[in-house]
């Protein structure tokens, strides 16, 4: 598979599923549609490359949308069309390939896969996926570039461990399911863990082992031998998500509790020992070896997510206003957890209509929000926190000299913390004339907020 839908696999899967209902293929005019729908097209615009009128367009594309809503059993309309098709052609595929749980059933895939079914040189070498722990992904955005990079890193240059990090809620779990799915006929065995409940290093290879149908030997010398040994006979893809939990809290990113040590030499062996498998790792902080080792000598790679500029994330969201839409998500970083709580209280208190919400010019943190910012603030250090209640009282991005002057820390701790904070994602560096720092707007209402209470409470 393509890490993207062609228009051609859009038509043709379409195809086969209005052959499935109706005994027979789409039209001129119904490809047409779905051909302008998939490049983004107007009803307008489609109807004007066409001898038909932009009315018979419409109610042409208002049909086809119910014929496929009721084959896939999903409400299937022109903003979520292509989005719904890629999502079902992947379970769809799941299902065929590697027995996947759920209960997603295409009767023209049944159809048009008869004799691959029957002739296993079709099928793929291995099914030994373990996805138990894996989300299902229902909806994806725009995040072409970055699946552009990890297939860059993953099939061109042989990255043997990539690091995939972003605040809660930034979409970092989905991007990589989301690319997991698209490539799993690449790999002969992809096992998805979970560190969610924090676990030590020797059950964490014991499960690794067990799914590779070995038995774990005594020591975890033995076992780490043997693990590398079975990475080396064939190409593994393990992905290891909530990396951030094996961190200890008030302390400088990426700093391991004292009972989890031992995940640093099993991370940095993965890029110094012999082997063809690779690993995924997804955290909100960044690994010290990932920090501490040269990209240049060492087999590794570090992608950090932003926030999408992408309207599509609500239209999910019955929202109106969507000439506001843009704002709203340049308000909130583009963080998909952050727009599908506000768009609940747009919901709730403004009948849905967002330029009614931004009329009132004021950055508001949901329960859901503080909740979710709290145990972040928690994993500080002193330090850190210290830098992060300064740079709120400043609305612009600040220079380092500027926010120096005004903590009382020395220079190794002020260096420190703001390194740590960029490792946290919490803090972004600004390239001009002068290099900049700025904390994000949602952490800067929330920290501001802590810091005037702490002061009352004074």
């Amino acid at each position: 598979m393509t890490a993207f839908m062609s228009v051609t696999e859009i038509l043709q899967f379409a195809d086969d599923l209005v052959f499935a209902h109706q005994g027979k293929h789409l039209n001129d005019l119904q490809k047409l549609i779905l051909k302008g729908v998939y490049q983004g097209k107007t009803y307008e615009e489609i109807a004007g490359q066409s001898k038909w009128s932009e009315s018979r367009v419409r109610n042409i594309a208002s049909e086809l949308w119910q014929l496929l809503s009721e084959e896939l059993g999903e409400d299937i309309k022109k903003s979520n069309f292509r989005s719904t098709l890629e999502r079902v052609y992947i379970e769809s595929f799941n299902n065929i390939y590697i027995g996947s749980n759920n209960n997603f059933k295409l009767t023209s895939q049944v159809t048009n896969k008869e004799a691959q079914e029957n002739d296993v040189s079709h099928k793929p070498q291995s099914i030994d996926h373990d996805l138990t722990l894996a989300p299902q992904i229902i909806n994806f955005y725009n995040r072409a570039t970055e699946l552009e990079q990890l297939n860059n890193w993953l099939f061109k240059q042989n990255t043997r461990l990539i690091s995939v990090l972003g605040l809660s809620g930034i979409g970092k779990t989905t991007l990589v399911k989301k690319f997991v799915d698209l490539n799993l006929d690449k790999f002969e065995v992809v096992i998805w863990k979970s560190l969610h409940f924090a676990k030590s290093l020797e059950l964490l290879i014991d499960d690794l082992l067990n799914i590779c149908k070995q038995e774990a030997k005594e020591t975890l010398d033995d076992k780490l031998t043997q693990l590398f040994d079975v990475l080396n006979k064939k190409p593994y893809l393990i992905i290891i998500d909530d990396v951030q939990n094996i961190f200890i809290k008030g302390e400088l990113a990426g700093k391991y509790k004292p009972e989890y040590q031992n995940y640093q030499r099993f991370f940095t062996m993965i890029t110094e020992a012999k082997h063809q498998s690779q690993v995924i790792l997804i955290s909100q902080e960044q690994c010290k070896e990932m920090n501490c080792l040269d990209e240049s000598l060492y087999s590794l790679k570090c992608l950090k997510l932003s926030g999408l500029d992408d309207v599509a994330i609500l239209q999910q969201m019955a929202l109106k206003d969507e000439e506001s839409w843009l704002r709203l998500i340049k308000l909130y970083e583009g963080n998909p957890f952050y727009l599908k709580t506000i768009a609940n209280s747009i919901k709730n208190i403004f009948d849905g209509y967002v330029s009614e919400f931004l009329s009132d010019n004021e950055l508001i943190i949901t329960k859901d929000m503080q909740g979710n910012l709290q145990l972040l603030f928690d994993k500080l250090s002193p330090t850190e926190q210290q830098i992060i209640f300064q740079m709120s009282d400043f609305k612009q991005p600040v220079s380092r000299e500027a926010l120096k002057a005004n903590l009382e820390l020395s220079s190794t701790d002020f260096i420190n913390g703001v390194e740590s904070l960029q490792q946290r994602c919490l803090v972004t560096k600004i390239k001009g004339d002068q290099i900049r720092f700025k904390l994000s707007p949602v952490f800067q209402e929330y920290f501001a907020n802590i810091y005037e209470e702490k002061s009352d409470h004074h």
